[in-house]
């Protein structure tokens, strides 16, 4: 672990963050103002240091992020809306372990559990685990075709209650099958009935695969007892050999194989610490609009430490080389060309920072520290100003984005207020990165904006009225937001969650970056003043939608709740 220049100020925040009084990072300018770059600098490398260990969810890294966190919330002065009178929603978090000694084979051949078959327990469809539950037996069970997710033609999930359905997924327009953004969150959700679910990925098992599966995994649950589907991932050729075909995608929707044998099990315990949503509202002015929300969100947690310690600037140049979005891209190696751009930029960097700067710490400055400061900053403006707007303001920090969304799953599932006074939510994810040097850099007052129409046209339009209001506008960029985008991002953030519900949602991001994922992405690469822009540009749309007198009318398609996503 790398310690970095922190001042003193950081520091005395630090010492306490693990505690339930910390020490505020906020300064004594009047808080009425608008965010500075200064003020969410000072947040920053408070909230993405070392000391909060990555802030992996479920861990004591995340658990010190999230009482900081409700201790800036305090201090700003919002109202508690979580359990019980405080500003935590626990969002219940447990540890399982895969049984290697058992294993599930297909025709009479056993499957090599991380090469053939990768168990995924903490998948589930995106959805809870029962508490006090088990996974389904596949023994002697029928195996049906279910089709490609998201076809129209996909089976039904009455036809495979009690069987085990093999899906697969479509090709991106890379050719390339990626199974994360078919069950982040949920496209097997409505199939809760089978008895197991199989995913054809056309990806190869990784060579870590079957360390991953003999790892612990992680899932909520809900809080009653039962039974869930065994998720798992299966090789093309695997799916091929249950139904005794060379391509299973020439394998019609509901046909029938032969009875799996055998099954995998796990052994269960509470994740080490809580891992927690933290919730304030500033309640808004007009007694008849009052108990309506508008939500602002951001998420809390990052992906925590690496085994071992890296060489910092190593990473750095061969992100800038090869790795321009981060954990985005897949790694490879590189020409030869490469390989010596690599090494003049990694030696430059080491001689400028005075030798090699081991770090094993996923600081997660930009995700999504960067998103948290402003969702702090943004409410310290709100709580401060003595013309509050009509309605009120929900900020919700989630934690467990990057391990499926399930403080948004959580919250919208079991929401502290009503949901349906939940009139819109705002999200920010990764709005820190804006400078020229980054992939997605655009410009200074550049902004991704995802999502903003699907549900309601009107949101859309009052972002557009607010932006033409500001001097200089906010140089709007669509162009992930089109349908079909291979990256999907509309289901890949918490604002989904909320979408699913019909809760009219806009995404504002500056999208991914050398550092993403990335033991590089700290407070120290972080474009403040973009941020800044952000948070203020945020406030504003806030403010407007707080201020309507009516809802946003959904004119757009409304999805299942329990079904998939797909942009």
């Amino acid at each position: 672990m790398r310690t970095r220049y922190v001042s003193q100020l950081f520091f005395a925040t630090l010492l306490v963050a693990g505690c339930t009084s910390a020490v505020s990072t906020t300064t004594t300018q009047p808080a009425s103002r608008e965010s500075t770059a200064e003020e969410l600098r000072t947040l920053l490398y408070a909230f993405s240091d070392d000391s909060m260990l990555g802030r992996e969810a479920g861990q004591l890294g995340d658990f010190k992020a999230t009482t900081w966190i409700a201790e800036q919330m305090r201090r700003i002065g919002l109202e508690p809306g979580g359990d019980g009178g405080t500003y935590y929603q626990t969002v219940p978090i447990s540890i399982a372990w895969l049984d290697t000694t058992r294993t599930i084979a297909v025709r009479g051949l056993p499957l090599r559990v991380g090469v053939d078959v990768l168990p995924f327990i903490n998948a589930n469809g995106g959805r809870a685990v029962p508490q006090g539950g088990s996974i389904r037996s596949v023994d002697g069970v029928e195996v049906v075709f279910g089709g490609q997710l998201g076809a129209p033609s996909v089976i039904v999930p009455s036809a495979v209650a009690g069987k085990v359905v093999v899906f697969t997924i479509p090709a991106g327009s890379d050719g390339r099958r990626d199974f994360r953004y078919f069950y982040r969150p949920g496209s097997i959700a409505r199939y809760a009935d089978a008895a197991g679910v199989a995913i054809a990925s056309l990806d190869a098992m990784s060579a870590t695969s079957l360390a991953r599966a003999r790892s612990s995994q992680e899932h909520i649950h809900s809080n009653v007892t039962g039974s869930a589907p065994l998720i798992m991932l299966i090789t093309p050729t695997v799916a091929a050999r249950m139904f005794g075909v060379d391509n299973i995608d020439a394998v019609a929707v509901g046909t029938s194989a032969p009875s799996l044998t055998g099954g995998l099990s796990y052994t269960e315990m509470p994740a080490s610490y809580p891992a927690r949503n933290v919730i304030g509202i500033v309640r808004g002015s007009d007694p008849q609009l009052r108990n309506t929300y508008v939500a602002i969100g951001a998420h809390n947690d990052h992906v925590g430490l690496e085994r071992r310690a890296l060489d910092h600037d190593s990473v750095l140049a061969n992100n800038m080389v090869i790795r321009r979005q981060g954990v985005q891209d897949a790694l490879r190696a590189p020409t030869a060309d490469e390989a010596a751009r690599i090494a003049f930029l990694r030696d430059s960097l080491t001689r400028a920072h005075g030798g090699v700067r081991r770090d094993s710490v996923n600081n997660g400055a930009d995700d999504d520290g960067s998103g948290t400061v402003a969702l702090l900053a943004i409410a310290r403006r709100f709580a401060a100003s003595a013309d509050k707007p009509r309605r009120s303001l929900l900020f919700v920090s989630h934690t467990g984005e990057e391990k499926g969304l399930w403080g948004s799953q959580w919250f919208t599932d079991h929401p502290t207020v009503p949901r349906d006074s939940i009139i819109t939510q705002l999200n920010m994810d990764m709005v820190g990165r804006g400078k020229a040097t980054d992939v997605m850099g655009r410009g200074p007052n550049n902004v991704q904006l995802i999502g903003a129409g699907r549900l309601a046209s009107g949101l859309r339009a009052t972002i557009d009225s607010v932006n033409a209001a500001r001097t200089p506008h906010m140089d709007i960029d669509l162009s992930f937001d089109a349908n079909g985008h291979p990256m999907n991002r509309y289901c890949r953030s918490d604002h989904y969650m909320y979408a699913r519900y019909g809760i009219p949602i806009s995404y504002f991001s500056l999208g991914y970056h050398t550092d993403y994922h990335q033991v590089t992405d700290e407070a120290q690469y972080i474009d403040y003043d973009h941020l800044a822009r952000i948070a203020g540009f945020v406030y504003d749309v806030a403010r407007a939608v707080a201020d309507r007198p009516q809802r946003f009318v959904i004119d757009g398609q409304r999805m299942d709740p329990l079904g998939g996503c797909r942009q």
